[in-house]
């Protein structure tokens, strides 16, 4: 793998902003749907953006500042939602008629329950799809369901282990855990020769699955329509993360707002340890912590007993169907999912493509976040891409509250949410 220093996530991007300034294959001839003169699209496209406003926002405002460029014809109101509001605000709105956006930055996991309701529009032939065969197959497989293309993807990703390696090496190791046994005896190890936390957890369902996944154990089993949460396996999964609270490894987390307070942690150099997704790197770099960048180190989640593995996790644009801006949509999302615009995004936030000749683009191919983070990706555990598969998280994450507030162990916490999982996957075994 090409190393080159983390300050390379930005260094050349003018090269790229050349690149999406000139289209970057915007309108070649390979596309899906019909070639369009930019000149000629007009309308107001309302575009709901769930990123991080603060950390991913301004770089995406950029690229769309770009766009109007291009097509100046076409009103972009942007919107951003926050990303735990999103899913419920859509579907409110789609289903009532009123109020939904054109466009949606929609997570992975809600994809194909919004298209099985009939909120969006198939993308299939239109001038949105530009070069399919580009697109790497996991993300790929994201926007399908029921045969029909119902998003363009837009990044793609997973969850590893972001570590201060000053502290690491002040409790006595210069190596990133490898096994959650290890993670555990780490974490220890800089509690009590630090003083500082050794892990800081996450309580959130998608921060659960790496664990689950580590003993063989998985929410559910779609192919077999098998309930599996309450298995052996994902409820050693459940114990883990009991054992790493207990033990002391990880304090007890805070259950609101405990992404923010993880990422707070990690940036201010109290904890040594956390999970989270190449989203997040760009923020961390920016913490006292990291002043000298090649103090963050990025590795694969610890493996449990069984196997070291993270969920498939990023966002497609999808179009609304009652929208009554098709086409300024569709050239919107056109744009926005270009190699230009996708190796912009990479190279400002460290985000990782959906396409694969991104990978190509220097800035890309030479970037260190995006070289580390990929065979992450890579190697990630698909979710179960069914209609359901949105509302799979509340349920668990509400039991990972329990469990740290001491209302529930782990076998209770499998046995409650398989009940949950029953009410919502009828018929399933």
């Amino acid at each position: 793998m090409r190393r080159t220093p983390l300050a390379g996530v930005i260094a050349g991007l003018a090269l790229v902003l050349a690149a999406a300034a000139c289209g970057g294959g915007d309108d070649g001839g390979t596309g899906s749907g019909k070639s369009v003169d930019p000149a000629t699209v007009s309308g107001t496209v309302t575009y709901w953006d769930t990123s991080d406003a603060a950390v991913e926002g301004p770089a995406f405002k950029e690229l769309i500042a770009e766009f109007k460029t291009k097509y100046p014809k076409v009103n972009v109101n942007y919107v951003n939602v926050p990303f735990g509001e999103a899913q419920n605000k859509f579907k409110t709105a789609a289903q009532s008629g009123s109020g939904a956006p054109d466009v949606l930055r929609t997570e992975v996991g809600w994809m194909t329950e919004f298209a099985s309701l009939g909120y969006l529009a198939p993308l299939d032939g239109t001038y949105a799809l530009e070069n399919a065969g580009d697109f790497l197959p996991a993300p790929a497989g994201s926007a399908k369901y029921n045969g029909k293309t119902w998003g363009v993807p837009q990044v793609t990703d997973s969850l590893g282990l972001l570590y201060n390696k000053d502290l690491l090496k002040k409790a006595g190791h210069d190596a990133p855990p490898k096994t959650v046994a290890e993670l555990k005896q780490y974490a220890l190890d800089v509690k009590s020769k630090t003083g500082k936390t050794g892990l800081t957890l996450n309580v959130d369902a998608y921060f659960l699955l790496p664990f689950i996944y580590g003993e063989g154990g998985d929410l559910v089993d779609a192919a077999n329509k098998k309930i599996t949460i309450n298995s052996p396996q994902s409820v050693a999964g459940l114990t883990v993360v009991t054992d790493l609270m207990e033990s002391g490894a990880a304090p007890k987390p805070a259950i609101t707002d405990s992404y923010t307070a993880a990422i707070t942690a990690l940036k201010e150099g109290k904890t040594a340890m956390i999970y989270n997704g190449p989203w997040s790197a760009t923020d961390a770099l920016k913490g006292s912590a990291f002043k000298d960048r090649a103090n963050l180190g990025v590795a694969p989640v610890p493996a449990g007993t069984a196997k070291a593995a993270a969920p498939t996790g990023g966002h497609d644009y999808t179009v609304y169907a009652g929208s009554k801006n098709l086409d300024a949509s569709y050239a919107f999302v056109r744009f926005m999912s270009s190699t230009a615009g996708q190796a912009k995004i990479a190279a400002k936030l460290g985000l990782l493509p959906t396409r694969t000749s991104a990978y190509s683009v220097p800035e890309v191919k030479n970037s260190e976040l995006v070289n580390t983070w990929k065979p992450i990706v890579d190697t990630a555990v698909p979710r179960a891409w069914i209609p359901e598969g949105g509302q799979l998280f509340e349920p668990l994450v509400q039991a990972y509250q329990g469990m740290v507030s001491g209302n529930t162990d782990a076998a209770g916490a499998a046995k409650t949410v398989d009940g949950k999982y029953r009410a919502i996957l009828k018929g399933w075994s």
